[in-house]
């Protein structure tokens, strides 16, 4: 069986722009035959809307709709728009994370009540009222992907309530699974991927000694590309993937292995 989804229906949320991991999966989607939906975050003087559509243009969404995951008016309009447009809905991924700067230095005890809230919201939370909108509207078979990091494991400098947010993804994902598998047979996975250079990863204090220490000690030497992400996001959302739901897949050069 070859990878292929020619026919399959994917709406991508979280592209920011050309290095976001996000818009390396939407790549590789549309590479498979993949017919895809684009979300962007709308600001008030639409920005990141024409900044996202020209980025896209390439890949030539079907749908593009404005989608802050604060907004549940602005969730449930996104999935009309599927069910109006798509009438289905084959895979969702789900690329959204945040936390203030403020969040990701010094103690993690100094964590605001406000700050581990609007972290948890945006990058845990979220999925959850994405999928409940969405299961109407999945196919048999369909596939959700979200992404996390060794940090919902480990702890790793200047992530704090990040990689809090991540481990209640990663738990959002197995809880997710053993709801949306029963009925449809949707699959819902996490790709944990190494450090990459982003807008999102550059807030993060010291990536670049991350990185650099990833290419160290990771038994590949390196660290890894949005195109690899994408690879492994496109082969979960294919049927290749029909048995695999409620892991943490490692794209990340074998770096998660190590005891140091």
């Amino acid at each position: 069986m070859l990878l292929d989804l020619n026919g399959k229906k994917i709406l991508v949320t979280g592209i920011a722009n050309n290095r976001s991991i996000a818009w390396g999966i939407a790549q590789q989607l549309k590479a498979a035959g993949a017919e895809i939906g684009v979300t962007y975050l709308p600001d008030e003087k639409g920005r990141f809307e024409s900044k996202v559509r020209e980025l896209t243009a390439p890949i030539e969404p079907t749908l593009f709709l404005p989608l802050n995951v604060q907004n549940q008016t602005q969730i449930e309009e996104v999935f009309k728009a599927i069910g109006k447009q798509w009438g289905k809905l084959d895979g969702l991924v789900h690329c959204l994370a945040f936390a203030g700067k403020e969040e990701l230095i010094g103690d993690y005890s100094a964590t605001t009540a406000e700050g581990f809230a609007r972290a948890l919201e945006i990058s845990a939370y979220s999925l959850a009222p994405l999928c409940k909108e969405a299961k109407p509207l999945f196919s048999e078979g369909a596939g959700v992907v979200t992404l996390t990091y060794l940090g919902s494991e480990r702890a790793i400098p200047n992530y704090n309530v990040m990689g809090v947010a991540k481990a209640a993804l990663e738990a959002s994902v197995r809880y997710l699974s053993a709801e949306l598998g029963p009925e449809k047979k949707v699959r819902v996975n996490a790709i944990s991927a190494g450090p990459i250079r982003t807008l999102a990863s550059s807030a993060i204090g010291g990536i670049l000694d991350m990185i650099h220490n990833v290419e160290e000690k990771a038994p590949l030497r390196r660290t890894v590309t949005q195109k690899e992400v994408g690879n492994t996001a496109t082969f979960l959302l294919s049927d290749m993937a029909s048995g695999i739901s409620g892991q943490t897949i490692y794209v990340d050069a074998g770096y998660c292995i190590n005891g140091m």
